[in-house]
């Protein structure tokens, strides 16, 4: 058989990924060369330029609604599903390259050159992620990413929480990587390939003799991706990196890291575990059960933890849990004929998502540089020393806890509207109790800026990137608020369920 090879005409399509791959090259030599004393922040302008360009590439070669395209021999798949989601990943990636720009702490970490260029890698992983079509592939994503964010969460090596916190992380992100190639592998041996359209294929001609080793594999494949996206009950590890770790790389596990989890699981899910041959069998409805378990034990743990949390860190770790189990909402109750929505319902939210939490935690870094603190009464006052600034974080805490004008709240109300659609009623009332427990916590926030004083506190001191990304994603909760279905519209126009996800032809 002859091998398949890439031509080059498929550079073009591999452009956005090729960019991340010569720019991560160059600016790690760049900052080898560099001598000591230079300052690296023009290095953390350059990686936002390659971001940039990676996202210009996907527009113009990829983000186009036609046929999709498959590179060796369904390896790696490039189709609007893919698409979008590489232009979450890389708008996350920019905001976070954006307002680290003259913040980053030398004193906390040692190599800036070193965190800018990382994250390009990272970014990378999961790009691939979203358009694997392979299981190798999808893994060879995976590890990229997680083998870069488990160095970047270290970088503050010299304080004991951060090493402590990188070592849970990757000890338990190495046990999830193993359960999620041992989930694979019973896979591979059922169906002899790891290209996942065949796997697909293969399943359905399955007897019943094989069931046990679908369940098997469903659920190692599950319990690893629950890891990554921290849902309940894999989270335990959230709290304590999302503490350890310095708070921009807090941001990318929060946002471009999940975000990339569940690209994957979203494919994984759809094409292998609820294909059409499987799509009303009895294992179909106990896998839709199992994420829906845990998809409601995330929002109720993740809220009801948050209650008590002080450190603004954890309690984002918490409401992170709280919104993946939102996020599972749509994978789990599946595409019906009343129902069709669900990759745009996803995608909404999940966009709505990374603008909120981006510009939390921008918040939280100038926070953090005026006090040194990330309790939540490092807050305190925040109002009479800076008020525009504090409009700004009121109108992202009502986009987390998902009030009306806010794009969190018509992410929610879309989700919650598809579950009563499919009759799931019991997880759309989950939806809305969570919903008013994490009143509490998130308006705690907002107490302690309006109705707490702290005289001792000095001035903020924010750098210009750290107060446009809080303003821009401030702006853009809003906006998707003001103009939900206009985005959902537009998403269910470039998706489609039978070429993005179930058709590999």
């Amino acid at each position: 058989m002859e091998p398949i090879r890439l031509q080059f005409h498929d550079l073009g399509l591999l452009a956005p990924e090729l960019t991340l791959v010569a720019a991560a090259v160059i600016l790690s030599l760049l900052d080898l060369l560099l001598p000591r004393q230079s300052s690296r922040a023009w290095l953390g302008w350059l990686s936002l330029v390659s971001l940039a360009v990676s996202a210009m590439f996907v527009v113009l070669y990829q983000l186009n609604p036609v046929e999709p395209k498959q590179l060796l021999e369904f390896s790696y798949r490039i189709d609007d599903f893919a698409s979008v989601l590489k232009l979450i990943l890389l708008a996350g990636a920019g905001l976070i390259t954006f307002m680290s720009i003259g913040s980053v702490n030398e004193e906390e970490i040692p190599h800036v050159g070193e965190f800018y260029y990382l994250l390009l890698p990272a970014t990378l992983g999961g790009m691939i992620m979203a358009s694997s079509g392979d299981l190798i592939t999808l893994f060879v994503g995976l590890e990229l990413l997680s083998i870069t964010s488990y160095i970047l969460v270290a970088m503050r090596k010299k304080r004991l929480q951060s090493n402590e916190g990188a070592f849970k992380y990757l000890v338990l992100g190495g046990m999830s990587s193993a359960l999620i190639l041992y989930g694979m592998s019973f896979l591979y041996g059922m169906t002899g390939t790891t290209i996942i359209p065949q796997i697909s294929a293969m399943l359905e001609q399955s007897g019943d003799g094989m069931q046990p080793m679908i369940y098997l594999s469903f659920f190692l494949i599950l319990a690893g991706f629950g890891f990554k996206v921290a849902a309940s009950p894999f989270h335990t590890w959230a709290p304590d990196v999302y503490q350890g770790a310095p708070t921009q790389v807090t941001a990318f596990l929060a946002v471009v890291s999940k975000a990339a989890a569940f690209a994957i699981l979203f494919r994984v899910m759809y094409t292998v575990f609820a294909s059409p041959g499987i799509m009303g069998t009895a294992i179909h409805d106990d896998f839709l059960t199992a994420l829906m378990v845990v998809a409601a034990a995330a929002m109720i743990v993740g809220n009801f933890t948050a209650l008590r949390q002080t450190n603004m860190k954890r309690l984002l770790a918490y409401s992170g849990i709280a919104n993946t189990g939102y996020l599972l909402v749509p994978i789990a109750i599946q595409f019906t004929i009343v129902h069709f929505s669900n990759f745009a319902e996803f995608t909404f939210y999940l966009i709505a998502y990374l603008f909120m939490n981006v510009g939390i935690f921008a918040m939280l870094m100038i926070v953090e540089r005026s006090t040194g603190g990330q309790e939540l009464k490092a807050f305190a006052g925040l109002y009479y020393r800076a008020p525009g600034l504090a409009i700004a974080t009121v109108l992202l805490v009502l986009s987390l806890a998902g009030l009306p004008i806010s794009g969190g709240f018509f992410g929610k109300l879309y989700i919650m509207l598809g579950t009563m659609q499919t009759q799931h009623y019991w997880l759309g009332a989950i939806m809305i109790v969570t919903s008013v427990v994490s009143f509490y916590y998130y308006f705690g926030l907002i107490r302690q800026m309006f109705m707490r004083s702290d005289d001792e506190a000095g001035p903020l001191r924010p750098t210009l990137p750290l107060s446009i990304t809080v303003w821009l994603c401030a702006g853009i909760g809003v906006l998707l608020g003001l103009y939900p279905q206009g985005v959902l519209a537009y998403l269910e126009r470039i998706f489609s369920l039978s070429q993005d996800l179930f058709m590999f032809g």
